[in-house]
């Protein structure tokens, strides 16, 4: 799976090629993609892969191509508050992006069909949380996961405005996924070989629309030869943020305006915009077919009118000249995280000032 866009160094200039091929295409998940390392849900063996355009399987643990994720968080169409569903949650990299979207008053599930999988994503997930300066310019809907087959779900559980199924879906499963949905929300799941976005625009009407082909391995059917009856997979209740919870976002929200205010005002007393650091060249390429083998995925984008007009497949970006210095003189500095230190420096208890930072290590 994958394929479509070249090799990054690291993340950032991974997520850089990712927009150049208009994978990535708005703020909101460019921002999210940037906010988490790929490489932190890799194991540490593999690590030298996570910032190629392929997806990565090791026992149960799966990723996607980053090229695909990019299109399911666009085509998802994500806002702060929706309540989201990923069948085939895997490692929790997709959830978490979705989590820093959907904000504190979203709701954010995902069902795993394997337990040491549901396992490693709490793992990845605790470690997010406590040591990435991400989580604290983002206000995160934290996921919760559940084992089960996601075919098994129990029917009484709630509707949801966003699902996406990361494995392929069979004909007969399709009404079955969209009774998920909530009138007006969004599903995104392989069907019949092609990344497919549903939306249910009412209550037995749907727009379809085919956005990417690919090959995904079929979902597992469940197995119910021991005792011949259906394990329901229950999914986490909604809960309700108790008062300290709540207190905690309004006061890291209000010191977030505060520290924006004060950058505003240091603007506007003539503080020089920071400098501006040389890209790198980017070859544009249109791919037609992107192959991966062990029957995971292989993807080529849906033809697209537009594409017709651009002959130029090796175009090159140009480097203004005012920007040719040398790579060491590039060298941002590490990223200052002004909300941790702007709790440290309140006059409060320190356990207090631990409970608005969520006792994070770092």
């Amino acid at each position: 799976m994958g394929g479509a866009v070249s090799a990054g160094e690291d993340n950032d200039e991974l997520i850089d090629n990712l927009k150049e091929a208009q994978y990535i295409r708005t703020e909101l998940v460019e921002q999210a993609f940037r906010a988490i390392d790929r490489a932190d849900y890799y194991l540490e063996e593999f690590k030298d892969n996570a910032y190629k355009d392929l997806a990565w399987k090791h026992g149960n643990i799966h990723l996607s191509a980053p090229c695909i994720y990019s299109e399911v968080m666009e085509a998802l169409d994500l806002q702060p508050g929706l309540s989201f569903l990923n069948l085939g949650s895997g490692t929790g990299y997709l959830s978490s992006m979705v989590g820093l979207i959907l904000g504190p008053f979203g709701v954010n599930h995902g069902v795993e069909l394997h337990s040491d999988v549901i396992e490693y994503a709490k793992q990845k997930l605790d470690f997010f949380i406590k040591t990435s300066d991400s989580f604290d310019r983002f206000e995160f809907c934290e996921p919760s996961f559940v084992t089960g087959n996601c075919l098994e779900i129990s029917p009484d559980c709630t509707q949801y405005d966003r699902v996406y199924c990361g494995a392929g879906v069979q004909k007969e499963h399709e009404d079955y996924m969209k009774n998920l949905l909530k009138v007006g929300g969004i599903l995104v799941m392989p069907l019949e070989e092609k990344l497919t976005k549903i939306t249910r625009t009412g209550p037995s009407a749907w727009e379809t629309k085919k956005i990417l082909a690919v090959s995904f391995a079929p979902l597992i059917q469940p197995n119910h030869a021991d005792s011949g009856k259906s394990r329901l997979v229950h999914l986490p209740p909604v809960a309700v943020r108790s008062l300290q919870d709540l207190a905690r976002i309004a006061i890291r929200g209000t010191i977030k305006k505060i520290i924006h205010q004060e950058a505003m005002s240091r603007a506007g007393n003539g503080l020089k915009n920071p400098p501006r650091f040389k890209r790198r060249r980017v070859r544009r390429r249109r791919m037609e077919t992107i192959v991966f083998l062990d029957k995971e995925v292989f993807a080529s984008r849906i033809s697209n009118p537009s594409d017709d007009n651009n002959n130029s497949e090796d175009m090159e970006e140009e480097r203004p000249e005012e920007e040719e210095t040398k790579p060491s003189e590039l060298k941002p500095d590490p990223p200052v995280n002004f909300l941790r230190e702007k709790v440290l420096s309140l006059p409060l208890p320190d356990p207090l000032k631990y409970y608005l930072l969520y006792y994070r290590e770092k």
